[in-house]
């Protein structure tokens, strides 16, 4: 049974517009799209106002994104800068580093992505790729490693002594919901060209992501700088408790 309120928001448009795009009709996914997106476009309109304090009071805030293949990450990424001015707001997506950047110092490259004065910037993936990806996967030798895992908090402090303001945000999701995404992304002649090597083999490493990813949040879940992890398997609640957690931590008025 539905409640007046779910009633009327089937008896909208936009409920119409959805059930004609969905595969298979179904109310209630329907009414949870509809409630989704009422909430969604209220958040967004607090980061708005978000984005309103970093550009008058010239604010450098600086948001990861971090998880494991096929978390949410880019999805979002795309919910926060939506309905942002392009013009204070960067997303960062790194490629692999060339030859020239691996004989740099590590950090380098993102430096060169922080935020300026009065801008936000949404890195999808961080230097944090040393820390789960790139050994697990053999991307980088051990001692790069530790070396990483020894300099990244006083990177971080020197960053947010600088004034730039720091959100980790880890996307947690069960193997098996990992599995379900990849096969319909597999499935999907639109997307497959989604997947990569290194996704195909996330779920056969499974294991050996997580032991780095306990060691992850064992060193570099500071006071100053903590680990803000969302543990939904479902997108929608996740993107949700993810805009939750920046306007909690963000004094904006």
């Amino acid at each position: 049974m539905f409640t007046e309120e779910e009633l009327n928001l089937l008896n909208s448009y936009k409920a119409m517009e959805y059930l004609l795009r969905s595969e298979e009709i179904d109310f209630e996914d329907t009414v949870r799209q509809l409630k989704y997106e009422k909430q969604l476009t209220s958040l967004q309109v607090e980061l708005i106002k978000v984005q309103n304090w970093v550009v008058e009071n010239n604010r450098q805030v600086l948001i990861l994104v971090e998880g494991r293949e096929f978390a949410g990450k880019k999805s979002l990424i795309r919910a926060f800068t939506e309905h942002l001015n392009p013009r204070s707001m960067r997303t960062v997506a790194l490629r692999k580093p060339t030859p020239a950047q691996r004989g740099q110092w590590y950090f380098k490259r993102y430096i060169e992505r922080l935020p300026e004065r009065g801008e936000m910037v949404f890195f999808d993936r961080s230097w944090y790729n040393r820390a789960m990806v790139e050994p697990v996967n053999g991307f980088c030798t051990h001692e790069e490693y530790k070396r990483f895992m020894r300099e990244v908090n006083h990177f971080e402090r020197m960053l947010s002594e600088d004034g730039v303001i720091i959100i980790k945000i880890y996307l947690s999701i069960t193997k098996k919901e990992q599995q379900r995404r990849i096969e319909n992304v597999r499935r999907n002649p639109l997307r497959r060209w989604e997947l990569t090597p290194v996704d195909l083999r996330a779920v056969e490493l499974w294991d050996v992501y997580t032991k780095y990813k306990e060691e992850m949040f064992r060193i570099t879940d500071t006071e100053k700088n903590p680990w803000h992890i969302i543990r939904k398997n479902d997108k929608r609640l996740a993107c949700l408790q993810g805009f939750e957690e920046v306007l909690k931590i963000l004094p904006y008025r």
